[in-house]
């Protein structure tokens, strides 16, 4: 079953909004593609949902907060759909305990599928009716609801990838191809120091397009001269890490840290596997041979500070981040170019500017995830999308080889505990001047 948003947008008068509803309803069936039934309600761990959740999870954001209040006449599939697919709106009403969505054998596939059609139909309903500019206050909450599926089409990825890892007949999600800067050894030199200045920088979305609420208000920090890595860490310079006993070390970490790697036994990032003395990694190709030239991913800001002050240098804060992404192109490694997993800089691309900050990995930083001066969190269920998390977090920046096109941008604040790495997570180093 296929999305029907939009699908006459050859019609003229379709607005860019209808389009892009389309092609995010349309993206994530397609990423489920692959997948059979069974692949599709199983769920690996807590952290992770299964895919048949995601691609429900979001068509219940769009019927809760679109269509229910907005569109004239609209019914409901299932009142009971609901409870299996809110997420974590307490205003919304109760629901389903995340780590048991993995048993929610019913409804089926089938019955997904069906849910997403009726969802979609009502939409196209909204956007002839009353919808045609994403200025409008429906507008606005169909582009929330577009930003938020492509969250979930990201998390498809991350979390059927654990799913996969965890089997014992290790399966692709897709077959490899032929990749021109796969298994280089292009990015393997040293890293190159980019001189930044200092000085009170404007931080934050200026409100000019789409953004989270948690990326504002704009407001000015204070920063001293600083330094920041032109590239990304590598697998190479990750197994130096490890040769030197960085993970039997207490010295190189938080005492926090120190007691996870114990207690999990971690000896590598995640997904990596020792064979006859050779290293492989998990991937949504299936098990390779770890690419010593691509950058490191699946670590927790645990291993990345501890990496940092192995090496003598730290994680940069999310504000010198921004101030050297601000002015850059948002482009590199991600969803569309099909690779689906990181891969090595190119030589070219390092031109006293800073390479890979988009794509390939997601870069933990060294804030804490929290408001900025004079945030307050919206009214209602909506309103519980980022706020309620600002504690105990750590702030990422940029994007991954798993996000989708479109989504990111300089002030992007992505979020994780220190503990978790099923994310596609790197580093990216930084020293004082």
């Amino acid at each position: 079953m296929t999305a029907t948003i939009g699908a006459d947008s050859d019609r003229a008068g379709v607005s860019p909004l209808a389009e892009r509803l389309r092609e995010t309803r349309g993206l994530s069936l397609a990423l489920a593609e692959p997948l059979s039934a069974e692949d599709q309600v199983v769920q690996s761990m807590d952290d992770a949902s299964p895919t048949k959740w995601h691609l429900a999870h979001t068509t219940w954001f769009f019927e809760t907060f679109v269509l229910k209040p907005h569109l004239a006449g609209f019914r409901t599939l299932d009142e009971r759909f609901a409870y299996c697919f809110n997420s974590y709106y307490e205003a919304a009403g109760p629901r389903q305990p995340r780590p048991k969505r993995g048993i929610l054998t019913r409804p089926s596939l089938e019955d997904v599928l069906r849910y997403r059609h009726h969802i979609d139909a009502g939409l196209e309903t909204l956007l002839k009716t009353a919808v045609r500019r994403r200025h409008s206050p429906v507008g606005e909450l169909i582009e929330l609801g577009i930003n938020h599926e492509q969250q979930h089409q990201e998390l498809i990825l991350t979390d059927i990838l654990a799913l996969f890892a965890s089997q014992p007949l290790r399966p692709a999600y897709r077959p490899s191809w032929p990749c021109p800067r796969a298994s280089s050894q292009e990015g393997t030199g040293p890293t190159g120091w980019l001189e930044l200045p200092g000085g009170i920088h404007r931080i934050g979305h200026n409100g000019s397009t789409f953004s989270y609420d948690n990326e504002g208000p704009c407001h000015s920090v204070l920063l001293g001269d600083y330094r920041l890595a032109d590239r990304l860490i590598t697998n190479g310079e990750w197994l130096t890490f490890m040769a030197d006993g960085g993970y039997a070390s207490p010295a190189h970490w938080l005492s926090d840290g120190w007691s996870v790697v114990n207690s999990r036994g971690w000896d590598a990032p995640g997904y990596w596997e020792c064979e006859d003395g050779e290293w492989r990694q998990m991937t949504l190709l299936g098990l390779l041979p770890v690419d010593p030239a691509a950058p490191v991913c699946h670590i927790s800001y645990f291993e990345a500070d501890a990496f940092a002050r192995w090496a003598g240098k730290r994680l940069p804060t999310e504000f010198e981040w921004e101030a050297a992404a601000r002015d850059l192109p948002v482009c590199g490694n991600m969803l569309g170019s099909g690779a689906l997993r990181p891969l090595p800089v190119m030589q070219g691309d390092l031109r006293g500017k800073p390479a890979q900050l988009f794509g390939d990995v997601w870069e933990w930083t060294q804030s804490a995830y929290a408001p900025y001066p004079g945030y307050c969190a919206g009214p209602g269920a909506l309103g519980e999308y980022n706020g309620k998390f600002m504690c105990g977090q750590y702030v990422l920046r940029g994007a991954s080889c798993a996000t989708p096109k479109g989504h990111s941008r300089a002030t992007y604040r992505n979020f994780f505990y220190p503990h978790q790495r099923w994310q596609f997570a790197g580093l990216r180093l930084a020293q004082d001047a």
